[in-house]
């Protein structure tokens, strides 16, 4: 599907198809935003090339998966990055690739599926935008997805609040299986901030850079603006991803310490009872010559003996603390 937003002379907004691109190619103080969504691909590929795209960025973004990046062309940038098609509560989050052609006079969003940031953005609102620069109208929909993160990530922290308070009270395997599968999908979050920080580390060097004239001063504001936002993704996935590490690797050490304090305490039963099994199966021989065999109250002096030692044991093992 091609939807088109066309930003005329005189200020004035259309809403469209692909009628508006021929519109846009006979005047040239037009100004215009295509949107690709879902469009079958050879089609796709004969419209990016007619205007302009090169055929790399081409094939990168209608590549099912690709990481993050951003390249510079002769007349274009070429903007892809990993967008928010549907979340869900617990850090799940249904990606979309987004990818993003910026020229002088020229926005052309791409993706397979709705988009929420650029569903919000392709109205009237958006439109200023698009008045001031393609440039920046892309800054806004890239900042615009950085916030729909955000929002999850925020939301996740009184999660994990609540979970180190349940950690607190009594660890168990079920939390222990919650916290490794957000620190799974943390990982995931974090590889993908550091490739946008990366984006928009090269967007802040483009800024009035001598091979292109598409990114000028005056977005000096809007690129730090979101490179705080993407600097606060990246910080904030990895310290809940060392939250998580120290609530396992708490979780592991009390696990290990209270293992360990059984198997002391089954150590110590069984120094215990190895002499008195010894004594047991020493005088449990049949025998006919057992030396006290015929001792008087012989059963008894024994119990005593092996009473004896039991106590003796147990009293050097409590002087030592290991009971």
């Amino acid at each position: 599907m091609i939807n088109c937003m066309l930003l005329d002379a005189n200020g004035n907004t259309l809403f469209g198809g692909a009628e508006l691109v021929e519109q846009w190619k006979s005047d040239t103080t037009c100004s215009i935003w295509i949107d690709l969504t879902g469009e079958e691909q050879k089609s796709e590929a004969k419209l990016l090339t007619s205007l302009g795209c090169h055929t790399l960025a081409i094939t990168d973004a209608q590549r099912d998966r690709h990481p993050p990046k951003i390249e510079l062309f002769k007349d274009y940038l070429f903007l892809l990055y990993r967008g928010i098609y549907k979340t869900q509560p617990g850090l799940i989050f249904e990606h979309l690739q987004i990818s993003f052609f910026i020229g002088e006079r020229i926005f052309i969003s791409r993706h397979e599926k709705e988009s929420t940031a650029i569903n919000a953005m392709f109205t009237e609102a958006g439109a200023k935008y698009l008045k001031r620069s393609p440039i920046h109208l892309a800054t806004r929909i890239f900042h615009h997805s950085c916030g729909l993160y955000l929002t999850e990530l925020l939301d996740f922290e009184t999660e994990l609040e609540n979970l180190e308070d349940q950690f607190q009270n009594k660890g168990s395997d079920s939390l222990m299986r919650d916290i490794t599968t957000y620190r799974s999908r943390l990982v995931k979050l974090r590889r993908a901030f550091s490739y946008h920080v990366n984006i928009g580390k090269a967007l802040a060097s483009y800024i009035d850079d001598e091979d292109t004239q598409l990114i000028t001063n005056k977005e000096t504001h809007t690129i730090n603006d979101l490179n705080e936002r993407l600097d606060r993704l990246l910080s904030l996935s990895q310290l809940y991803y060392d939250i998580c590490g120290d609530l396992v690797d708490g979780y592991l050490s009390v696990t290990s310490h209270q293992l360990n304090a059984t198997m002391r305490v089954l150590t110590v039963i069984t120094a215990v009872f190895v002499p008195l099994s010894f004594l047991a199966g020493l005088y449990g021989m049949n025998f006919d010559y057992i030396p006290e065999l015929k001792v008087e109250n012989g059963y008894f002096i024994l119990i005593g003996v092996m009473l004896t030692i039991a106590v003796g044991l147990i009293g050097l093992f409590k002087k030592k603390n290991w009971l």
